[in-house]
């Protein structure tokens, strides 16, 4: 009789111990004397919101977005290869608008830049390369300034494939990198590429703002230059020997 009784009473208990079972998946909070845990920093990265910012967190005062690329034709923009002009030919033959997309042949090189002048600003836009078409290579020239030519003076954010994030400085362009990183004309990106494959969209946040420039590559922050030369120039997109689209192209201008 006692033995059927204490079965009877653990059989009760089950329905009871399963309401206060933790369902599979559900995160254990830490005990009373266990720290939380932090992920590690990885750098910088972009935050879920509209507001923007340096890479520091401070918040920058953006006016309105500009649409440098409206998706349909090349309003705005002039373009600059040498090649064809000697040939009488136009320049801007080399590019071509479809589907909302901006694509570049690659050849002649030469690039294509706006007609508006701009200092300082958030530029952001995407690019990719043709996996059937293999790796490429290209650039975005901010601050373009001086006569044109290949390559007129200005700061190059790459576009290389494996590349994006690195700075190429042209022309002699007054700025100053980390001097580890930096190799003749050249300043490597901070970390790894971090760049998608061949095929899929990637994005490039460039904030331009008085002295410093910063390369933001998928979200992440990949470079910064200080001290750069300050002035009003135009924005350029290279044709550099390789097929590559483009799309929402935009800028903020900066309000100082």
């Amino acid at each position: 009789m006692i033995a059927k009784t204490l079965l009877l009473t653990a059989f009760a208990s089950i329905p009871l111990l399963a309401a206060f079972q933790t369902p599979p998946g559900t995160p254990i909070a830490p005990g009373p004397n266990e720290a939380p845990k932090e992920p590690r920093p990885e750098g910088p990265k972009l935050r879920p919101t509209d507001i923007p910012f340096t890479y520091d967190g401070r918040p920058i005062d953006a006016g309105a977005k500009v649409e440098l690329f409206n998706g349909k034709d090349l309003s705005g923009w002039k373009a600059f290869v040498p090649d064809l002009i000697k040939d009488g030919k136009d320049p801007l033959s080399v590019w071509s608008v479809k589907d909302g997309v901006l694509c570049c042949a690659g050849s002649p090189v030469g690039y294509i830049q706006t007609e508006a002048l701009y200092d300082n600003f958030i530029l952001e836009l995407e690019w990719r390369f043709d996996p059937a078409k293999g790796e490429g290579n290209s650039g975005v020239l901010l601050r373009v300034i001086g006569d044109d030519m290949v390559w007129p003076k200005s700061m190059e954010a790459q576009l290389h494939s494996k590349n994006a994030g690195d700075f190429w400085n042209i022309g002699e362009y007054k700025a100053t990198t980390d001097a580890k990183r930096t190799d003749g004309r050249r300043t490597v990106k901070r970390r790894d590429s971090n760049e998608k494959p061949l095929g899929e969209w990637n994005k490039y946040r460039i904030v331009v703002n008085n002295g410093t420039i910063e390369l933001w590559v998928n979200g992440l922050m990949q470079n910064m230059a200080r001290d750069v030369e300050v002035n009003k120039g135009r924005i350029a997109l290279q044709s550099e020997g390789a097929y590559i689209e483009f799309r929402n192209i935009s800028l903020r201008p900066i309000k100082n």
